[in-house]
């Protein structure tokens, strides 16, 4: 008997060939097992039909950990029998089926880990060990099929003793792409800030004593460069923040194990649980009141970012030193992508660090880390990253159509949706520069290519002036493409009816800023959403609210704050005593209460977000807007251990929810009570009005479903407290778990709306 079978999913980079010619010798099978070049693998069989079946259900329920088998097709053969064993055959090109992917960068196994600490072992101290279990994927990939000659690790060429287990059936490392020796593999090499090479014969442990001693380095990883300093001294931290422009916005640390964490901030079965993964991700967690690190690394927040190492080169950072945890924070200039190679890192960190740690192989596709917290026990991205990119989001049902996603223009992603697979690409940043634009556009062909889609149709935000709406015209007219374009605050709800497999759903949609149906600028929506009918219907939202100076406002709250205030009370007193957290003081000031008696030309919007950074001016919390979100974070950790002492009632007119009066009882009350109690005051109000306003709609409508999403969706005490309110009266509660909720998640909904409706 002849079968062949092709088999899609995440089935090249994780050990599937090895896996599958074990399988079939162990069931007395002949032929062979390729990669294909459209990510899927074939197999030929030749033998017995019950060894043919007992192979196929060795397939299905002993494939290797990493590997995901999304679909397996069989087909008989005619003919007579043509090989005398099974082997592995070279790769093809050929490209037939699509939606199959090459899987993320993996975290330095445990058998690994082992070897690298065994000094009888041949790949003793050599920081780049990996086999067929662990090690970067993604980002040493430059085209399919993945095959070593088609990665950067090509400049690599094995040596003898790698080469013959390679080539061994009985070895972990049988086929791994990624093989290497300090004989034949990388190497790594500490440089000065000009980059004259230090002659070191262990650079990677001379560059953790560097940095214990303060010194501040450049350090080259999986997809791109860290900028890493000691956690315990103020000195080289506040020099990097004077350096980086980069005044407030936290820094993530890298711990050496669990434990060193546990020292200094609390960490939940779960949070272990993501910690610990293969994925290693950037969590968020909750500082604990032994919490000893510096107060630089995340000033005025409740909580810092902390990852376990995920290379052998992170670990070894740890061993001549006592640091605990090391500063690990991406290295990129303002806005623009994580850097990648040793020359641009020579040119833009020289002035920066005082020491780079480089390695000799290229980095092929820029991956920043993952970050995420948890809700309880939900998982809530803040950025899908390394460890979780390309691997798809599976759905219950298929597009109607090949779609591709451009995002937004802030926290940008693409996404390619083909059939019930949303490939999300890692996280590019903001489009606001020509690196980042490039950076997209080479992302979109990479995705495509590796997927192997057919692109039919290609989907943008509805703000006129984005760099993606622009973009996504020229690509339709280019490839003849449908252009479709989704408003924002609609993909961000349509990416959780997809995610939980929803037809309808009342939506609270609740961020900084998004242009709306109207062309105004919305932030604090209750949709009503179809994913049929490819339609949206604004059923509340918050009260419009002045925003004194545009932009202006988002930077600095205060603005926001006297433009609400002015409608219940005379602000001018007020403002000019918070004169110096305005750049010209008196006169910036005198300019924002002539514009507030002329009331007209200026720019309202109903953001959440914006509400919130009011608050925190209000309560001196935050006064200037340093990085995204940076208000809203501070009051949310302002708010961690306070009480709602106000107990304000939500007031809703003609489906709005006023803002207006909650902010005024705060600034009346800000004298009167603890700082912690009003921030918490005003979480309450809004969730207790948002989820009312839902719950409302819900009834009214007869739908059975509300979710939250958005970038506000990503406040700990929001989420929780809408939560308890919706699901008392037995409604479900729907929140982002497989992509973030803020605008990280909006090309995977704008993919979502226009795939799965009828346009």
């Amino acid at each position: 008997m002849r079968v062949r079978i092709n088999v899609t999913g995440i089935v090249q980079g994780v050990g599937f060939r090895p896996f599958i010619y074990r399988i079939a010798t162990r069931n007395g099978l002949n032929g062979y097992v390729k990669n294909r070049g459209d990510a899927g693998v074939e197999v030929l069989l030749e033998g017995g039909k019950s060894a043919i079946q007992s192979f196929i259900k060795d397939l299905m329920e002993k494939k290797p950990p990493l590997a995901q088998i999304h679909e397996i097709s069989r087909a008989e053969l005619e003919g007579k029998e043509e090989y005398a064993e099974f082997s592995i055959h070279a790769s093809s090109n050929e490209k037939e089926l699509s939606g199959s992917i090459i899987p993320p960068d993996i975290a330095i196994c445990s058998d690994c880990l082992k070897e690298l600490r065994d000094p009888k072992d041949p790949r003793y101290e050599y920081f780049f060990i990996t086999c067929t279990n662990c090690g970067p994927r993604f980002t040493i990939i430059e085209k399919l099929p993945y095959d070593r000659e088609n990665t950067t690790m090509r400049e690599f060429p094995m040596c003898s003793f790698c080469q013959s287990e390679y080539i061994d059936p009985s070895n972990r490392r049988f086929h791994a792409q990624t093989l290497a020796c300090p004989k034949c593999g990388p190497h790594a090499y500490l440089t000065t800030q000009d980059g004259e090479v230090i002659e070191h014969n262990d650079p990677i442990r001379e560059a953790g004593r560097l940095l214990s001693k303060g010194f501040i380095l450049a350090i080259k990883g999986h997809g791109g460069f860290h900028i890493a300093a000691t956690a315990t001294k103020d000195r080289p931290l506040d020099r990097l923040r004077k350096t980086k422009h980069r005044s407030q916005k936290p820094f993530a640390v890298m711990a050496r194990d669990l434990k060193a964490i546990r020292t200094f901030a609390h960490v939940s079965r779960k949070e272990a649980e993501f910690l610990t993964s293969y994925t290693r991700p950037i969590v968020l967690l909750d500082k604990n009141g032994d919490y000893y690190l510096s107060d630089l690394i995340a000033p005025n927040l409740h909580n810092v970012g902390v990852m376990l190492p995920y290379s052998g080169l992170h670990c070894m950072l740890f061993d001549k030193v006592s640091d605990p945890v090391f500063v690990m924070t991406s290295a990129n200039p303002p806005n623009q992508p994580i850097i990648k190679d040793n020359e641009e890192a020579l040119k833009t960190l020289g002035e920066t660090v005082d020491y780079f740690l480089f390695h000799n192989r290229q980095i092929a596709q820029r991956c920043d880390d993952s970050v995420l917290r948890t809700h309880g026990n939900n998982l809530s991205f803040i950025r899908r990253s390394r460890g979780y990119v390309p691997a798809p989001i599976r759905l219950r049902k298929k597009s109607k159509q090949c779609v591709v996603a451009l995002g937004g223009e802030l926290n940008n992603t693409v996404c390619v949706l083909n059939e019930n697979k949303a490939f999300v690409s890692q996280h590019l940043g903001d489009v606001e520069n020509v690196e980042t634009r490039e950076l997209l556009e080479n992302t979109l062909k990479h995705m495509v290519n590796l997927t192997n889609s057919k692109i039919e149709v290609i989907v943008c935000d509805l703000h006129p002036k984005f760099t993606t709406t622009a973009m996504a015209r020229d690509l339709a007219n280019e490839n003849k493409w449908k252009l479709v374009q989704v408003q924002h605050h609609y993909a961000h709800i349509a990416s959780l009816m997809a995610e939980h497999d929803t037809d309808e759903m009342v939506g609270v949609c609740c961020d900084g800023y998004g242009y709306g149906a109207n062309g105004e600028a919305w932030g604090g929506e209750i949709l009503l959403c179809s994913r049929e009918t490819f339609d949206f219907k604004r059923l509340a939202h918050l009260e419009e609210q002045p925003l004194i100076g545009g932009d202006l406002a988002t930077r600095f709250p205060l603005r926001t704050a006297g433009g609400i205030l002015a409608k219940r009370t005379d602000v001018k007193d007020w403002l000019m005593q918070n004169q110096q957290h305005f750049p010209y003081g008196k006169k910036e000031i005198q300019l924002i209460i002539d514009q507030l008696e002329k009331d007209h030309s200026i720019v309202k919007t109903t953001s959440c977000g914006r509400i919130l950074d009011a608050v925190s001016a209000i309560l001196g919390v935050c006064y200037e807007r340093t990085y995204e979100g940076e208000p809203a974070m501070k009051l949310e950790s302002a708010a961690v251990n306070g009480k709602d002492v106000l107990k304000l009632e939500p007031i809703i007119r003609n489906n709005t929810l006023d803002t207006t009066q909650m902010l005024y009882e705060i600034y009346q009350n800000r004298e009167k009570n603890r700082t912690a109690d009003l921030a918490f005051s005003a979480h309450m109000y809004l969730a207790k009005g948002l989820s009312m306003l839902a719950m409302e709609k819900a009834s009214e409508k007869g739908t059975k479903a509300i979710g939250f999403s958005g970038g506000v969706a990503c406040n700990k005490i929001l989420a929780l407290k809408m939560r308890i309110a919706v699901e008392a009266v037995k409604f479900p509660f729907l929140v982002n778990e497989q992509v973030p909720a803020g605008d990280g998640g909006v090309s995977f909904g704008q993919a979502a709306a226009a795939g799965f409706s009828k346009i």
